[in-house]
């Protein structure tokens, strides 16, 4: 039932990751399915690095080999089956970018990880609720 499975991850918050993907996990081994962890890098503003065009493409390139590291670790320590787990870095809006890779990849369902509520993110994280919204498959929010 679920043979593709999107989990956007932020690399820089392994706890709020490792919740999404035990779910993954479970729901992978009950249906021979594959696991697409993707991290989306804010794409840099045109504005804000005009004059800086070299150290933004460098600063790019750090921040997508240390994501990559950082999936990489994620599978490990969360014991994910290396041939069924596949490892994605955009750039760009985090909404457009895991909505599009579920499209391309005709993902079954997003797992997503949302911190507790609070004031200012009411019941879900800004990007966890704008996937929900969005998305054009079923979407599994983990606390």
């Amino acid at each position: 039932m679920y043979k593709n499975i999107v989990v956007p991850v932020d690399v820089f918050d392994a706890g709020l990751a490792d919740k999404a993907l035990s779910h993954a996990k479970f729901l992978a081994q009950h249906s021979a399915g594959k696991i697409h962890l993707v991290h989306v890098i804010p794409a840099f503003s045109p504005v804000l690095t005009r004059g800086f065009i070299s150290d933004a493409r460098k600063m790019e390139e750090h921040l997508i080999s240390t994501a990559k590291e950082k999936l990489s670790d994620l599978v490990k320590k969360n014991s994910l089956a290396e041939e069924t787990s596949h490892l994605y870095v955009r750039s760009g809006n985090i909404r457009d970018q895991v909505i599009d890779l579920a499209d391309e990849l005709k993902a079954d369902v997003v797992i997503v990880g949302s911190r507790n509520p609070g004031i200012q993110t009411h019941l879900l994280g800004s990007e966890a609720a704008n996937i929900v919204r969005y998305a054009h498959v079923p979407v599994f929010v983990v606390r």
